[in-house]
């Protein structure tokens, strides 16, 4: 029994038609049908009905068709992992990633890496944020990050999202009743924001935004994820400057505002990764993900590093 003959009888059986299954191979019909016979004649069963005017699975068909399609795709598998290692696309990447901005693209990634590159294992770190991990990129414990730019000398970045700044608040304070929100009615209320220690990108595009309108914000508490920032404002200790990827969090009596102003901070989200790394499952990772999250228009033709 052929692999090739399997793969033939699957077209067959999910087309039920065999011109339509040998144009689906890129083969002609009259060496399908011979493969279609030879299995036959391997298994020693009639695998299709056929008459001059439709093709049917027979039981024996049905039962081969579920373990065929199982055994095509473990031989692709292993085709992709033999390839892998050729090209030398196998071995462990490790991926930070802290906050909203990277939710989304995150599972998009590692399916991709997951069906893609067998041989390579990647490695998740959760709670890294834009500033510890450009410090362990640069250092070597950490092979590639969901960061915020600008990033520093000798890591080299690509933008893959572009976030804009909003207000948590919760459902029963008086600015939820606004359409939207100026940083400068936030002087006296009492703000809940990432760890300072950690590098939060967030946290100083924040600071920052109210250091220009006029004051200096009063941090009421910090929260290491996003997940407990928001549980805090629901709970009504403070009210949050978060990414606008944060709104697909979705937590009881917290509401998202605009802020008002056409100066709004911005934070590009980007991939970084150290300059020059020779590493080729690093660049086999970096491939793929330049597939599935491409760098946003505004962005494109630029990098850092």
């Amino acid at each position: 029994m052929e692999l090739r003959h399997l793969s033939g009888f699957v077209a067959v059986a999910e087309e039920l038609h065999f011109g339509r299954a040998a144009e689906r191979l890129h083969i002609a019909q009259s060496p399908l049908s011979q493969q279609i016979r030879l299995l036959e004649r391997d298994l020693g069963v009639r695998l299709f009905d056929r008459t001059t005017r439709s093709v049917r699975l027979t039981s024996a068909g049905r039962a081969l068709l579920e373990p065929a399609r199982h055994l095509l795709a473990e031989a692709s598998a292993v085709r992709r992992t033999v390839l892998a290692a050729h090209l030398g696309e196998v071995g462990r990447v490790t991926l930070g990633f802290a906050g909203a901005s990277s939710y989304s693209a995150l599972p998009v990634l590692t399916r991709a890496v997951t069906s893609e590159l067998p041989g390579i294992e990647l490695v998740l770190e959760g709670q890294t944020y834009t500033g510890e991990a450009l410090g362990r990129i640069a250092d070597g414990s950490l092979d590639i990050g969901f960061v915020a730019l600008p990033v520093r000398r000798g890591i080299s970045a690509r933008v893959v999202r572009v976030e804009r700044l909003l207000l948590a608040l919760p459902d029963s304070h008086p600015l939820a009743q606004r359409t939207e929100v100026a940083i400068a009615e936030l002087a006296r209320e009492p703000l809940v924001t990432f760890p300072q220690a950690r590098g939060s990108a967030v946290r100083e595009a924040m600071v920052q935004a109210c250091h220009e309108a006029g004051f200096a914000p009063r941090i009421a508490q910090e929260a290491p994820d996003s997940y407990n920032l928001l549980a805090l404002v629901g709970a009504g200790v403070g009210l949050a400057v978060v990414v606008s990827s944060a709104r697909n969090i979705q937590l009881e009596h917290v509401v998202f505002r605009p802020l008002a102003g056409d100066d709004v901070p911005v934070l590009p989200i980007a991939l970084g990764w150290r300059t020059g790394d020779s590493s080729a499952a690093l660049a086999a990772v970096l491939r793929v993900a330049e597939q599935v999250l491409p760098t946003p228009a505004e962005f494109e033709g630029t990098a850092e590093g």
